[in-house]
């Protein structure tokens, strides 16, 4: 008696575990599959427009999208915002240059001239910043760009979050700092180096 009620337990906890693994295991359509159900013969649908992002992040599909809504609301605050709203610290700055050597460097280069690889085998030649115009353009201007495209470049909002598109700002007013600095303004030591150092061909 006692083995055929130990026998049925193994049963049910097997029927259980199967269960289980029926709820991941759903029918689902890949990305882009095909489907007969509409007329596209594509099982992806576009958004409706006006769709706002709740939710998105590796944990956003395991949680009913509430993981996501604190890095939804950062990235709204970031596009409403009209001048950097995150302080410029050093890992702001590093982070805008890993982006921006990630995306912006192969046209704009490094040191954001516009004379970057891409340019130099075809590609028209992006303004550079140091010119008086982007120097004096405020903050948005750039996160616009970035956001919507302008000219014959595309827009970025697709692959660099709006986050990031402000650490790039910050990143490329660092570059146009390097390339404008006032030597009265460097700390006295490396005044110093300067007037040490040896000057290049006239």
């Amino acid at each position: 008696m006692r083995a055929a009620f130990f026998l049925l337990c193994i049963c049910c906890l097997a029927a259980c575990e199967k269960a289980k693994q029926d709820m991941y295991d759903q029918p689902r359509y890949k990305p882009f599959a095909e489907s007969n159900l509409f007329s596209d013969g594509s099982s992806s649908r576009t958004p409706p427009d006006n769709t706002v992002l709740y939710s998105h992040g590796p944990f956003s599909d395991t949680s009913s999208g509430r993981a996501g809504t604190a890095e939804a609301a950062e990235d709204i605050a970031a596009m409403q915002a009209k001048t950097n709203p995150y302080p410029v610290t050093m890992a702001l700055l590093e982070r805008g240059q890993d982006r921006y050597t990630i995306y912006c460097l192969p046209c704009h280069s490094p040191a954001g001239d516009g004379d970057g690889l891409i340019a130099r085998r075809g590609f028209p030649h992006p303004p550079s910043y140091h010119i008086d115009r982007l120097r004096q353009a405020p903050d948005r201007h750039f996160f616009d760009v970035m956001s919507n495209g302008y000219g014959i470049m595309h827009s970025y909002a697709d692959r660099v979050a709006p986050p990031d598109r402000w650490a790039i700002v910050a990143y490329i007013r660092a570059l146009q700092l390097s390339q404008n600095a006032d030597a009265k303004n460097l700390p006295p030591q490396v005044q110093q180096q300067l007037a040490k150092a040896p000057e290049g061909p006239r």
